[in-house]
């Protein structure tokens, strides 16, 4: 338990009241269709994606082990099948913390380094934290490079790796015949979002990756942010304007000269204020913008 707590602490959760931090048994898991085969969970940490249907259960990120049995009895309340598969998006606790609980139940599919990351003990130095290594029931035992597809209660689910953009272990995961598409912690709707640069995450690679994920979209799809409500691609548009302007005007700012202070002091334009009321504010999006961006190649 201690070291899920830990996570919270961490911050790698978001949208949560402290009361909900500080005991699990307030949190509530709250289940919507999103469209075909697929449900949103929210609870505390990263939402999870399902899918159910004749073929039993998959899920997409798993949140934090205490939640287990509520992550449980809300899915029962969608379908009585089995839970088949695991795909982890990343390798963050507030993803991937209930792996110890359901890998024994179904294997975890994620990214190699996923796996790499979860069975090693982790720095966070944006947090100044130490992540222990996971048990060996909590990693994935299937991974990939590139992509990799489930053949799944009708439909491909396809996994696909983005490199070096919130991690260097992202996967966007495509629901083909449902039309969804489960984006992790690439994308945090309408919000600042948390790149984690000890982990191989870079905002340049990001806004990359979000950009080459707009085209790749199919027209209609309804968006799983790995933070925020369920979205569409005008969301997905929105969050990668403000990732192109707010990292251009810190690029132009170092360029100028100036210091990691003089930014977050000078802030950014009020068009951008709201972006900067959930987890991660204002001044903390300068810091991780200048560090990504003045970090060595």
């Amino acid at each position: 338990m201690k070291k899920y707590l830990l996570a919270i602490s961490l911050g790698l959760i978001v949208f949560v009241s402290v009361q909900a931090q500080d005991d699990f048994s307030k949190v509530e898991i709250k289940a919507t269709k999103v469209a075909g085969n697929v449900y949103m969970l929210e609870g505390a940490g990263g939402n999870i994606g399902v899918s159910v249907g004749p073929d039993g259960i998959l899920i997409v990120d798993d949140q934090f082990a205490p939640l287990a049995d509520k992550i449980r009895a809300s899915l029962k309340t969608l379908d009585q099948g089995k839970l088949k598969f695991i795909l982890n998006t990343h390798w963050h606790g507030d993803h991937t913390g209930g792996n110890v609980a359901f890998g024994p139940e179904a294997p975890i599919i994620a990214h190699d380094n996923v796996r790499k990351r979860l069975s090693t003990e982790q720095q966070i130095e944006f947090f100044k934290q130490t992540i222990p290594a996971s048990p060996k029931q909590a990693l994935p035992v299937i991974t990939f490079d590139q992509s990799l597809t489930v053949h799944f209660n009708g439909e491909e689910i396809k996994a696909i790796h983005f490199p070096h953009g919130h991690t260097d272990g992202d996967s966007v995961i495509f629901f083909s015949a449902s039309n969804v598409v489960h984006l992790g912690d690439d994308f945090f709707s309408g919000s600042f979002p948390f790149v984690d640069l000890d982990s191989g995450g870079s905002v340049e690679g990001l806004t990359k990756n979000v950009g080459e994920l707009i085209t790749k979209i199919p027209s209609g799809a309804k968006l799983i942010p790995g933070h925020g409500t369920i979205s569409t691609i005008d969301d997905l548009k929105a969050y990668h304007q403000m990732l192109l302007a707010t990292t251009d005007i810190v690029r132009k700012k170092i360029a100028a000269g100036k210091s990691l202070e003089e930014v977050k002091k000078e802030g950014l334009p009020a068009e951008w204020k709201s972006w900067g009321t959930a987890f991660i504010k204002t001044e903390m999006w300068l810091e991780l913008v200048y560090k990504s961006l003045t970090a060595k190649k």
